[in-house]
């Protein structure tokens, strides 16, 4: 019987959850240290890697959306009890993230200078930028293999791995960084190219391990040229949730730069206050995550398995820990915010405009996470496009034009109002959908 379809639904949530958390924070921990560690060089090189992240980010977009295309499938074959088709969908996903990410890295590779050159790197900033893209691009396969792989881990009930998979890297990154970038150990100092290299050596020896737990543990990874017959045909199956997934993934970044952008009709104040706020929200949201990607691969698998009872349940119970923690947060926020808004910046401006933030939006933080649970549940249940849709329903039918609207009538107020409609609205709209689905599913 699959691991996920056995045992009870809180407690099978809660075991893959917790090994997760660990593992969620160590991840947020990776681009942290990297960043940290740069700017020690000066502000050219730490300018130099901000340009790079928008590239970085897109390329991260498309292997999570591939990832959890496959990660989707394998956990529906494992609870149809379909053994050979989830090690003939492993297989194959790895083939087409190794077919998409050389071929990618190659175009990278040949065009830095006139793509950042486009981006707005000045001559001064652009060697570095190659300095450091140039052997991202090199190993860009370790970065997308552990991505795809971490989800099928999960789906075989085996989060713990995972999660030690995601705390090694970060910690050997962390341990690189420093003496690749500045020359320890006997070692010359390689600058920016030092924290590039720190990235792929760590990855490299996490994607390793994770090859050999999918091949030599769960047999989910078949070895051989002749194992590659029907590729086409399972990456068809694939795609039609990678790309819903990745366009979904993609208008995050996109809202982003809108909101930022109509914030700073209200000066620099107001953005830098907004951005520390939204940096607090994502170490806030680290938590809720944990429980987040482990739950398509549940509800996929117990979909699979004809469980809907089991997806019913745990649709109640995410929603339950979404809206109590949510909850704790924003009253959190509430009550801290004056000392929080003094521990990121002494100007009173930006003080004020951030207990603003942290005294309206967090009240929506619930319902938020309730719709991003939506989002991986509807991904679950096969319908890919419906998570893309309500996202964009979010993203283009509430939060940009009410965050406006807001704006443009009531100030940073009903701009910050704005956002907590959009979230309350959408959780509830999430909830709707997942419920309507559920009951249309078999039983």
């Amino acid at each position: 019987m699959s691991v996920l379809v056995t045992g009870g639904v809180r407690e099978t949530l809660i075991q893959m959850a917790l090994p997760m958390l660990a593992g969620t924070f160590a991840m947020n921990a990776y681009n942290l240290a990297d960043t940290w560690f740069v700017s020690r060089l000066g502000t050219q090189p730490l300018a130099a890697m901000a340009f790079t992240f928008p590239v970085i980010a897109l390329l991260t977009f498309v292997a999570g959306g591939i990832g959890t295309g496959i990660t989707t499938l394998v956990s529906h074959s494992l609870g149809r009890r379909d053994r050979d088709d989830a090690a003939r969908l492993v297989t194959h996903g790895i083939a087409l993230t190794v077919t998409f990410t050389t071929t990618v890295s190659i175009a990278g590779y040949l065009s830095i200078e006139p793509l950042f050159r486009r981006l707005g790197a000045d001559t001064e900033t652009l060697p570095l930028i190659g300095q450091f893209m140039r052997i991202w691009y090199l190993g860009a396969l370790t970065m997308s293999l552990p991505m795809m792989g971490n989800g099928i881990l999960i789906s075989c009930g085996d989060s713990r791995s995972a999660s030690r998979l995601m705390i090694f890297g970060a910690v050997l990154n962390v341990i690189l960084n420093p003496i690749l970038i500045f020359g320890h150990c006997g070692l010359p100092p390689l600058g920016i190219r030092g924290s590039a290299l720190a990235t792929v050596i760590s990855q490299t020896v996490t994607m390793s391990w994770l090859l050999y737990l999918l091949h030599y543990k769960h047999g989910l990874l078949s070895l051989g040229v002749g194992k590659l017959r029907g590729c086409l045909a399972s990456w068809r199956r694939i795609l039609v949730f990678a790309i819903p997934c990745i366009l979904s993934m993609a208008m995050m970044p996109v809202s982003a730069g809108v909101i930022t952008w109509i914030t700073s009709r209200f000066g620099r104040e107001a953005v830098a206050a907004s951005g520390a706020a939204a940096r607090l929200e994502t170490f806030a949201f680290v938590v809720p995550m944990a429980l987040g990607m482990t739950l398509t691969p549940f509800v996929s698998q117990n979909f699979g398995a004809a469980r809907v009872d089991r997806v019913r349940e745990a649709k109640t119970l995410s929603t339950a820990f979404a809206l109590v923690y949510g909850s704790l947060v924003a009253l959190l926020f509430f009550l801290a915010a004056p000392w929080l808004a003094s521990f990121f910046s002494g100007d009173p401006q930006v003080i004020q405009v951030m207990v603003t933030y942290l005294r309206i939006i967090p009240f929506g933080y619930g319902m938020m996470e309730v719709h991003r649970y939506c989002g991986f549940m509807l991904t679950g249940l096969h319908t890919p496009s419906s998570s893309l849709a309500l996202n964009m329903i979010r993203i283009l039918v509430l939060l940009i034009p009410l965050s406006w609207l807001g704006a443009r009538f009531l100030g940073l107020c009903g701009m910050f109002a704005g956002r907590l409609i959009t979230d309350l609205t959408v959780g509830s709209l999430g909830l709707t959908w997942v419920s309507l689905r559920l009951r249309s599913a078999r039983v």
